[in-house]
């Protein structure tokens, strides 16, 4: 049985004070990307199973937009332009589309990174280590765990919605789902409880994980999180996952970036516990109990 409990006063675990801007160029080209601090290294799983993560990161403060996209796609050579324009999230790519975006982001080339291909562009293997060690900074798709983390941990605990409650957030106020014919914006929403926007609705978000948990076939299906502008509101909870394809696309599922620093040249980012008196923040901010 789960129980939801506000208090006057909550500690809540703060993972990302402000937005980080990563201004990222290769070969004279340059994109912006926002990211927020994960920290709290080490943290258990929720009672599903998800959400344990054994060291800090970052992930993006927004979905990866259209005007992004393209800026990247040209750059690179990735043939697929996808859906949705300008500030709205890209939409229609591929898992693997979405793993070049990310090695273009960490190398300028891609096919190199923590995804590797080969010459014909065949995925061949996935090696976050490695890219570590060559390049430092390195951008992935987020596993599962981490996506999950990011969304739903409270410090202490995990919430039910993204925004750190057990209430279903307001449908085209908080988060953009419930039967709408498009996306909106990144970021028109009400920012997330770790910083983030957007992981509730919009658009669902590739995740680097395979759907049985073990990517041991570079073929296999792959999932995704969150729900999106045409999703009902079950489909914002924590056991909503959607499987697709690496090389499916459809006009719901996108994706936002993570990163992974260098733990040699990059120190971990720090994380702070801040208390909240719930009426003067303008949210009540619940933890999930379990018996």
């Amino acid at each position: 049985m789960r129980l939801y409990k506000a208090g006057i006063w909550i500690t809540v675990w703060m993972l990302c004070a402000a937005a980080q801007a990563d201004v990222i160029t290769h070969g004279g080209m340059a994109v912006g990307m926002e990211f927020v601090a994960v920290g709290g290294a080490g943290n258990a799983a929720d009672t599903g199973g998800y959400g344990a993560v054994g060291y800090n990161y970052r992930i993006g403060r927004y979905e990866v937009s259209a005007n992004q996209w393209g800026a990247v796609a040209a750059a690179a050579g990735i043939g697929e332009t996808g859906v949705w324009s300008g500030s709205q999230p890209v939409a229609s790519v591929s898992w693997y589309d979405a793993a070049q975006f990310c090695n273009w982001l960490t190398s300028g080339n891609k096919y190199l990174g923590a995804y590797q291909f080969s010459g014909s562009g065949t995925l061949t293997n996935v090696n976050r280590s490695s890219s570590v060690s060559i390049y430092g900074m390195t951008y992935v798709l987020p596993t599962e765990d981490e996506w999950y983390k990011a969304a739903y941990y409270t410090g202490s605990g995990y919430s039910l919605y993204a925004n750190g409650t057990g209430t279903e957030p307001a449908a085209g106020t908080d988060s953009r789902y419930k039967g709408y014919s498009s996306p909106w914006t990144v970021g028109s929403g009400t920012v997330e409880q770790n910083g983030t926007f957007d992981m509730m609705g919009n658009v669902w978000e590739l995740n680097e994980s395979a759907l049985d948990g073990v990517l041991d076939s570079m073929s296999e299906t792959r999932l995704a999180r969150g729900g999106s502008f045409g999703s009902t509101g079950d489909r914002l909870l924590p056991d909503e996952r959607w499987e697709i394809s690496p090389s499916g696309e459809t006009d719901y599922i996108g994706f936002r970036v993570a990163a992974v620093p260098n733990p040699a040249a990059v120190p971990e980012p720090a994380a702070a516990m801040l208390i909240f008196f719930g009426s003067a923040a303008g949210f009540w901010v619940r933890r999930r109990f379990y018996d």
